[in-house]
């Protein structure tokens, strides 16, 4: 274990991490990023970024270990191959509880992002919710695009911006947060041949600790078994 991740799988192709909230994936301002700090730690002469989480976003990320496992992996997350889950928690009542929502996106003030009417080159999402007490629902994401901020801007549009994140809550949803209640849930893919599915539940922030979503959790524990439906 290492102060900013946790090793989940490690083999000759690649290796699953557990990225810690509130870590940058690249070195900045002189401070090595995740990345390389992954790379250091496993003295690895080689290793490739397939892909990436927002600073604030805990949960799991693949690194290829080889050029052809990151082209392959690379291309499965451009095709839309690989199957994502996020887990989030927002403090407001969405204008939803469950279903589907595209827009394309554009860049707005403060390096956020909002969500448009027209679909030309859409972000995709799809999400059920549950009550976590106390007003606050529990969200389980699917993502079928890999936009910047998605999952952000997606439950901000319908209402339910997450809890703890400034760029896109109001205060009151900011005030004595202990992080930004986002979580790479599970993942899954294949390669050369074979099926691979990893879900970590996270570990860090008080919201995701209580007995409430410890309940609701049950029902999204094996998320790819829910009835989404087809968009």
């Amino acid at each position: 274990m290492h102060d900013i991740y946790e090793l989940i799988e490690n083999n000759e192709h690649f290796l699953v991490i557990y990225k810690k909230p509130n870590t940058s994936f690249h070195s900045e301002g002189g401070e090595r990023g995740l990345f390389e700090t992954v790379k250091q730690t496993q003295g690895l002469a080689e290793l490739y970024p397939v892909h990436r989480l927002d600073k604030v976003t805990s949960g799991l990320l693949v690194m290829a270990k080889t050029a052809t496992a990151n082209q392959e992996l690379v291309n499965q997350f451009k095709n839309r191959e690989i199957q994502k889950f996020y887990l989030a928690i927002s403090a407001k009542k969405p204008k939803k509880k469950q279903g589907l929502i595209k827009g394309d996106m554009e860049s707005a003030r403060r390096g956020a992002w909002k969500l448009l009417t027209t679909h030309i080159n859409p972000a995709i999402t799809q999400f059920f919710s549950a009550s976590v007490g106390e007003g606050k629902r529990l969200f389980i994401v699917k993502p079928h695009t890999g936009k910047t901020h998605q999952i952000r801007v997606a439950l901000k549009s319908i209402g339910a911006p997450i809890v703890g994140d400034a760029l896109y809550a109001d205060a009151a949803s900011c005030i004595n947060r202990d992080r930004v209640y986002l979580h790479a849930f599970s993942l899954a893919f294949k390669l050369n041949g074979q099926d691979y599915r990893f879900t970590e539940l996270p570990r860090e922030g008080d919201l995701f600790s209580t007995v409430e979503f410890n309940t609701a959790i049950q029902e999204f524990l094996s998320p790819w078994q829910l009835a989404w439906p087809k968009y």
